[in-house]
């Protein structure tokens, strides 16, 4: 009989949740920046084994609300909580456990009524004694019965073992997803987060956070695949940072999407992006509405 479940994982912003959905599935899914709040969907990576299916969910990091992205944000981190059969909760090793962010997401997690894991990531950057206080420290969370493994996202270390441990959590039952499937992300909205992960690796500031990606149109021609992408900001000096001196930005940003798009549909691509201003688009329910982020 196999074994099929969603886990959630948890965790402050930039503690490599994104980077560990990707090395346990085993195929890029989601984005990574080193930014927080680079993830604002509940990104589904799908890892299938012979006997087990694990959907990992990639929450947006949990927060505060305030706004209407955060505010939709925090509501999916709700909903996907209450609908999981586990949590995993990523805390960073490296940069100390135990404040008031980890906290806040262990009460939230100590809520939902579910088994919770706790993996201490970035042991690749300290060394044994650290790694052992910080596996001290994560009893400091509130959460006496969460299993606890240190593991590198980036490596790989321990994320074997992590992942035996999430499937005996699951319940039996068929598969969610064909075993081929990686992700349940429909294609337009992983084109979209490529170009985003690269606007995200070349600006500063307020810029990638002022800034969402849709794909208009995907077409078929022959021998290529055109990709037609807007690049949303709030306002026209936003703007002019992402075109660049004589459009050097725009272009670079285009360059390097269109590798990771061809790397992800294993097709030669055109890839068209534009910016347009639209004042205030993370409070604009409509626009939400159309970019995905429920």
């Amino acid at each position: 009989m196999t074994r099929s479940g969603f886990i959630a994982l948890a965790g402050r912003p930039n503690v490599g949740k994104s980077t560990l959905v990707n090395s346990m599935v085993g195929h890029k899914v989601a984005i990574v920046s080193d930014k927080p709040q680079t993830t604002r969907r509940a990104i589904r990576g799908v890892l299938t084994t012979a006997d087990f299916q694990l959907v990992l969910t990639d929450l947006p990091g949990v927060q505060r609300p305030r706004d209407a992205l955060t505010s939709r944000m925090q509501k999916r981190v709700e909903t996907e909580l209450s609908e999981a059969d586990a949590a995993l909760f990523v805390v960073n090793g490296d940069q100390g456990i135990g404040g008031a962010g980890d906290r806040f997401i262990a009460e939230a997690l100590g809520n939902a009524k579910v088994p919770i894991v706790i993996a201490v990531n970035k042991v690749d950057r300290m060394n044994h004694s650290k790694t052992v206080k910080s596996l001290m420290l994560t009893e400091e969370l509130g959460l006496p019965e969460a299993e606890v493994f240190p593991i590198s996202a980036r490596t790989g270390k321990g994320v074997p073992a992590l992942v035996e441990h999430l499937a005996s959590l699951l319940p039996e039952g068929p598969f969610y997803f064909p075993p081929e499937d990686h992700s349940d992300q429909p294609e337009r909205v992983m084109l979209a987060e490529l170009v985003r992960e690269q606007v995200l690796l070349r600006t500063r500031q307020e810029v990638p956070h002022a800034v969402e990606v849709q794909v208009e149109e995907i077409e078929e021609r022959e021998n290529l695949v055109a990709v037609q992408a807007i690049m949303w900001v709030e306002t026209e000096s936003q703007k002019g940072i992402l075109i660049g001196h004589q459009g050097k930005m725009i272009k670079a940003i285009g360059v390097a999407a269109r590798k990771e798009i061809e790397r992800e549909l294993a097709e030669h691509v055109h890839l068209d992006l534009s910016v347009r201003v639209r004042r205030s688009w993370r409070a604009d329910d409509a626009l939400l509405d159309r970019l995905g982020i429920t």
